[in-house]
């Protein structure tokens, strides 16, 4: 089993939503959003680990959002797809080009991120329950 890769990467993904949190108390909407998706993306690359024993070669949350549906067929992974395409503009804009965020975009992304990580805890949970 792959137990301390998937404890890394958990750790890392609270880490990026922790330091997420606080590049929004700064004001740093940029930043949050990457850190944000980043956090995401780490949470849901632990739980395919765990489910598959891999870890995909992907960046795309909604390639990695397919994946993990295909590995549980479990409904409470399919997410909005906007709101997918918005998270994963997230990695590219705030890294390589001029775009800006504003606040209500981090407030989002900050939103999506901690909805993933309660998602990823609880299915987690259930599946040490069974």
């Amino acid at each position: 089993m792959h137990k301390e890769e998937i404890e890394l990467f958990l750790k890392r993904a609270r880490n990026f939503l922790d330091g997420a949190k606080e590049r929004f108390q700064k004001e740093d909407w940029d930043l949050t959003c990457f850190m944000a998706e980043q956090s995401v993306q780490l949470f849901i690359k632990a739980i395919i680990l765990e489910k598959s024993g891999e870890v995909p070669k992907t960046h795309s949350i909604r390639k990695l959002f397919g994946l993990l549906y295909q590995l549980t067929k479990d409904k409470v992974f399919k997410y909005d797809r906007k709101t997918l395409i918005f998270l994963e503009s997230a990695y590219l804009n705030s890294r390589y080009f001029s775009f800006v965020y504003e606040k209500e975009d981090a407030k989002e992304a900050l939103k999506i991120a901690v909805e993933v990580k309660d998602l990823v805890e609880n299915v987690r949970d259930d599946d040490r329950d069974e």
